[in-house]
């Protein structure tokens, strides 16, 4: 318990130092690869905020034989004005492995969230989604889809 209290307190003093800090004059010239190594630090400063547009934030996939595994792409647009940052995404499964951006979206490009699904002992029904974490006035959004996953047959 005295460690998790530990991390927690580390955590808040973390996220207040970086929260407080000022950007440098070269942060605010920096270029879009420079600003890979900020995400962090974009994804949390409210100047840095920008907009973002799911073109497809819904897949229904429909049925696949157990042990399938289902590749998904998530694609969204920079509507802002800003670098746009995925700073994390989370799963809802061990059973889905999604992956992110590494570099910002710059402000009217495109970019892609890479899922894929693993049907292996998934039989049945599957709905799952995937948390996105970026640096935009709503900073979560929640992706999500279903599959029917049926049993290999001899």
């Amino acid at each position: 318990m005295k460690a998790a209290i530990s991390i927690f307190v580390v955590f808040v003093a973390v996220a207040f130092f970086l929260m407080t800090r000022k950007p440098s004059s070269d942060m605010q010239t920096a270029t879009l690869s420079e600003l890979n190594g900020q995400s962090a630090i974009l994804a949390m400063d409210s100047k840095n905020f920008t907009e973002i547009e799911w073109l497809d934030s819904v897949k229904h996939v429909g049925q696949v034989k157990s042990g399938e595994k289902v590749l998904l792409s998530y694609r969204f647009k920079n509507t802002g004005q800003k670098p746009l940052v995925v700073s994390n995404v989370i799963v809802s499964c061990g059973c889905t492995v999604a992956e992110k951006p590494e570099e910002p979206i710059a402000p009217g490009e495109e970019g892609v969230i890479k899922a894929e699904f693993n049907s292996t002992n998934r039989v049945g029904t599957n709905h799952k989604t995937i948390t996105v974490h970026t640096n935009t006035t709503r900073p979560i959004s929640t992706l999500s889809f279903d599959v029917d996953v049926v049993e290999l047959t001899n």
